[in-house]
């Protein structure tokens, strides 16, 4: 009778073991996601704020580009208002 008891703690003992593990590969599995999040995280902000400085630099390019082009079409008699030429009539 001692022999069986003995046997039931035993098999006990090893079956919390197994469980244990299981639960600690599980833990294990869940702190290596989290882990790989946070560096997917970490690179998809540095990503967004490059393309936040590139946007930045391309708007201020933009307003340069269109100064730039108004100056040409004011300084040009191509782009100049009808009005001058009907006065010459």
């Amino acid at each position: 009778m001692i022999t069986l008891k003995l046997f039931y703690l035993n098999s006990m003992v090893i079956k919390c073991d197994i469980e244990n593990q299981v639960e600690l590969e599980e833990k294990t599995r869940l702190i290596n996601q989290v882990l790989e999040l946070q560096n997917t995280l970490e690179d998809l902000s540095a990503r967004v704020d490059a393309v936040k400085e590139e946007n930045l630099k391309l708007k201020s390019e933009n307003q340069v580009l269109g100064q730039y082009i108004e100056n040409l079409m004011s300084a040009s008699s191509v782009f100049q208002t009808t009005d001058s030429k009907s006065k010459r009539k």
